[in-house]
């Protein structure tokens, strides 16, 4: 070989192995811009106060006693998801960040850009395929339908559970080039920690025993076919004769005859005995799984976003879960009239469901009756299918019909459907790879273009929720939300508004009542808060929030007994509610029980020991009963926690703190 034709090779070879580094550059950049405004995002008034603004537990920052609760019950109870290491992982960014929005988004953003990559590089690895595994991680870095997932804070849990699911994939891949314990023991781990991160990895396994049937094709042996024979060597009739004439010249002439006709190459055959131990060898998975669905069904039954059977019928769940289907499939391919939630209608359109239902059979009959031919599309709808099952709306968990969220994983099957379906389609077409590429392009900046759009949408509670409700009808939940946004502004006539149009839509929305009630109160307006209040623990006799507000206007009002009355009852409900302690202890301290008060005060300060206020309370009724030195000692505390009012204090007395 000449040197000129191995410096060729070397070259060829040293591209092909640039080749990759280059598309995970190109994504990591293609994503961080189409998200770059997400840095000038703040918190959501739609659970970011429940995960972080206004969770005692994750903003004491991540410590030994947090690792511990995080893996409790508490906390499951508390987000009704039993999530640890999304626990773990907001903590963290507290001590990181603070409460400053910004650390939080980018972080987001991190986890989808690694898992964009990820995503590329275990598709390239298992189908050998250079650009199409490049076209599916660019589709899920892009769409638009997953901005919900990475511009909320809340939804940490999609994009860490995903990079443990990514990296499960790639240990998957891994263990199947060479099946050994140890590297089976990475596909464990990484599904363990997905699992811990969020539950929806409980379809991992069938995800898995689909990449066995397609890339990895270990479903099927594949059967040679007889060896091609290219001629068969063999005397002619005048063989002998010209054997002899020419005796002693060392030459024979030899008849060929004409070739055989070539068989196909290879043939797959489906064969049982190389099915079921890939069955088994999931077992552990299977396991695994279960065990984190119960506890999920579990933490979401305590919380109390299980809806019951009589709030939804399994004949509208059912049918609610074949029309969400088919509409996250039409918002994949035209995403618009995107929002951070869809209402539940409480019930379903027959022809819908029938016409979702024929489309969905329709489907799965094509895709496996194509599953040898085109084994790609059967892999790619049934990962769509399953991945979708756990939160389609069966066993429904919140009140919503679907959510933009739930496709963060389940798209890739269908990005997998476009990316190795379409050359396929034009593989006969004049000018194939141009016609690729510009659809291609077009797609990536369109899409690109949307999901700038669409993550603008989150640059603040008000600019989200006045899009969602834009685009969607009846919205309740964001007309209360939005309400409680304009409270966050100070702007409480807008407040009220919009709780009056929630319980409009929903006369027995107790939280907006108790809202409404929150507004009142700013307002001054004490009577319209009671009312408000009252009405809210009327429909739900379980709100402690209500019950513990309700007594603080009696309070305000001098209603003393009564407001101890309120306290006890949300206290009875709500046994860790540390505001309540601290809100009795105000009311005994009203009455002149000083004693009691103190010990109140102690109580909420034992549940959360930096909790200022009740410190600078303590403090007060120290100095009623003549202990200047607790006194001073707990307006040192309270200074030391931000107290501006203990500050001042101490600072007329010329003490430290």
């Amino acid at each position: 070989m000449s040197i000129s034709r191995m410096t060729s090779d070397a070259q060829i070879n040293r591209q092909k192995n640039l080749m990759p580094i280059l598309i995970c550059l190109a994504l990591a950049v293609l994503t961080i811009a189409a998200f770059w405004q997400l840095k000038d995002c703040g918190f959501i008034a739609y659970d970011d106060e429940q995960y972080v603004t206004k969770n005692a537990y994750v903003q004491s920052g991540l410590n030994g006693n947090n690792v511990i609760r995080a893996f409790s019950s508490e906390l499951a109870v508390h987000s009704g998801h039993w999530h640890p290491l999304t626990w773990l992982s907001l903590m963290l960014d507290h001590s990181l960040f603070g409460l400053t929005p910004s650390g939080y988004h980018l972080i987001n953003l991190l986890f989808h850009v690694l898992n964009t990559i990820l995503l590329f590089l275990v598709l390239m690895r298992m189908t050998k395929m250079l650009w199409p595994s490049a076209f599916v991680a660019a589709l899920f870095a892009i769409h638009p339908l997953h901005v919900e997932s990475v511009a909320w804070i809340v939804e940490r849990k999609d994009v860490l559970s995903t990079f443990f699911m990514m990296l499960t994939l790639g240990a998957y891949s891994y263990y199947v080039e060479h099946r050994r314990f140890k590297r089976y023991a990475f596909v464990l781990l990484f599904f363990v920690l997905g699992l811990l991160s969020k539950p929806m990895l409980v379809t991992l396994p069938f995800v898995l025993l689909l990449l066995d049937f397609w890339p990895l094709g270990r479903f099927s042996e594949v059967k040679p076919a007889p060896k091609a024979q290219t001629g068969v060597i063999q005397p002619g009739p005048e063989k002998q004769k010209k054997k002899s004439k020419n005796k002693g010249s060392g030459k024979e002439i030899l008849e060929v005859r004409k070739p055989l006709k070539v068989q196909k190459p290879v043939e797959q055959e489906f064969r049982w005995p190389l099915i079921y131990p890939l069955l088994l060898e999931k077992i552990p998975l299977f396991v695994l799984a279960i065990l984190s669905s119960t506890v999920t069904y579990l933490a979401a039954h305590s919380s109390g976003t299980v809806p019951s059977i009589e709030a939804l019928t399994p004949a509208v769940r059912i049918g609610n879960a074949f029309v969400s289907y088919v509409i996250y499939i039409g918002k994949m391919i035209l995403p618009i009239n995107l929002a951070v939630f869809y209402p539940h209608p409480g019930k379903v359109i027959p022809w819908q469901v029938l016409g979702a239902a024929i489309f969905l059979i329709v489907m799965t009959f094509i895709v496996i009756w194509k599953a040898k031919k085109l084994p790609y599309l059967t892999a790619g709808w049934f990962w769509y299918l399953i991945t979708l099952a756990p939160v389609i709306g069966i066993i429904q968990a919140g009140t919503q019909a679907m959510a933009d969220r739930y496709t963060y994983i389940s798209l890739i099957g269908l990005f997998v459907m476009v990316a190795w379906g379409v050359p396929d389609l034009l593989k006969k077409w004049n000018h194939r790879k141009e016609i690729l590429l510009a659809l291609s392009v077009l797609s990536i900046v369109c899409l690109s273009i949307i999901t700038w759009t669409q993550s603008g949408y989150w640059q603040n509670s008000i600019t989200l929720f006045d899009h969602t409700l834009k685009v969607t009808d009846n919205n309740w939940l964001i007309s209360n939300n939005r309400g409680m946004a304009y409270i966050s502004l100070g702007d409480y006539g807008q407040a009220i508004k919009d709780f009056d149009a929630a319980i409009g839509i929903k006369p027995d929305y107790a939280e907006a009542y108790y809202n409404k009630g929150l507004a009142y109160k700013a307002l001054g307006n004490l009577r319209q808060a009671i009312d408000n209040y009252s009405q809210a623990v009327k429909i739900n006799p379980k709100l402690a929030e209500a019950f513990n507000n309700r007594g603080s206007a009696y309070g305000a009002s001098g209603k003393y007994s009564q407001a101890i009355e309120d306290f006890n009852a949300a206290l009875e409900i709500k046994p860790s509610y540390a505001e309540a302690y601290m809100n009795r202890g105000n009311a005994y301290n009203g009455l002149g029980d000083y004693q009691k008060a103190i010990t109140d005060y102690g109580r909420a300060i034992g549940i959360r020991p930096d909790y200022a206020a009740s410190y600078f309370n303590r403090a007060v009724a120290y100095s009623r009963i003549g202990n200047a030195k607790l006194a001073i000692q707990d307006l040192q505390t309270a200074a030391k926690l931000g107290d501006e009012r203990a500050k001042s204090f101490l600072k007329s007395k010329g003490i430290n703190w």
